[in-house]
């Protein structure tokens, strides 16, 4: 009776170690997404700040009545520059996730904040299209959405790692309809597709969140710190994915312009 009393305890011991250890990895994936967007926003706001002047002697070119382009603004908007500015974090999602397993935890880390910095500069530009206040609305009613999605995909005892193709097929299929309307640049095609995309990457919160638990819980008694260091800088990058894009799809929506 003893033994097993002892097997118990050492059973339940163990449990509480793996809920504290995935506890502690969750805040990990937290905090390291909210550091990434704190620095994407930031990086966006300043250089939206010094790529628009009210000085016509600064003035590189007018994008409205008292506001113009800075030379900076004017090749990151303009100028075939864009392109790269475009593409960059496009390029760094493809190179960590290619290269997280020869990186060390801290240089993946570095990596995920440059490029959440340059996501910011990327987007920089919907400051010059949307308002202050209506990118500070959007980005509250994404923060609430965001939690509900990722707290249900964190706590639900249903099995959703079904979702994972049929929304990554719906991910290409959003993305193949993008690539068609920028030549026919329909406004009611462009809607539909935000629409599609606000469900898609509330689709992907929830089931990102899961896979980050799952995933731990799976590797839990291995006892890799390094391997768990990698797994939430991946798993914040998903996350933090997530975020931009269910935010950016929900200010072409809902977002008022200038």
């Amino acid at each position: 009776m003893a033994d097993v009393n002892t097997i118990r305890s050492a059973a339940g011991s163990r449990a509480a170690q793996i809920d504290a250890g995935l506890r502690a990895h969750m805040n990990k994936v937290y905090g390291t997404m909210s550091v990434g967007m704190l620095l994407t926003f930031a990086a966006a706001w300043a250089i939206a700040g010094l790529a628009v002047t009210t000085d016509p002697s600064q003035a590189a070119a007018q994008i409205g009545a008292n506001k113009y382009l800075t030379s900076l603004g004017a090749a990151l908007y303009l100028s075939p520059l864009k392109w790269l500015v475009m593409l960059a974090p496009l390029a760094f999602v493809f190179g960590l996730g290619a290269g997280i397993n020869r990186m060390s935890a801290a240089t993946a880390q570095t990596v995920f904040y440059v490029f959440a910095a340059v996501m910011g500069v990327s987007i920089s530009s919907i400051f010059l299209v949307f308002t202050g206040y209506s990118i500070a609305q959007i980005f509250l009613i994404t923060s609430i959405a965001f939690a509900g999605l990722s707290l249900w995909g964190y706590t639900t005892k249903r099995d959703i790692s079904g979702w994972g193709s049929f929304l990554m097929m719906g991910v290409l299929g959003m993305f193949a309809a993008m690539i068609v309307n920028w030549f026919l640049q329909s406004p009611a095609m462009m809607y539909a597709i935000s629409l599609i995309g606000v469900l898609i990457f509330a689709g992907l919160t929830a089931y990102d969140t899961q896979k980050i638990k799952t995933e731990y819980l799976a590797h839990a008694h291995h006892g890799d710190s390094e391997w768990l260091g990698k797994s939430a800088i991946m798993g914040a990058l998903s996350l933090y994915l997530d975020f931009i894009n269910m935010f950016m799809f929900l200010l072409q929506i809902f977002g008022n312009r200038e």
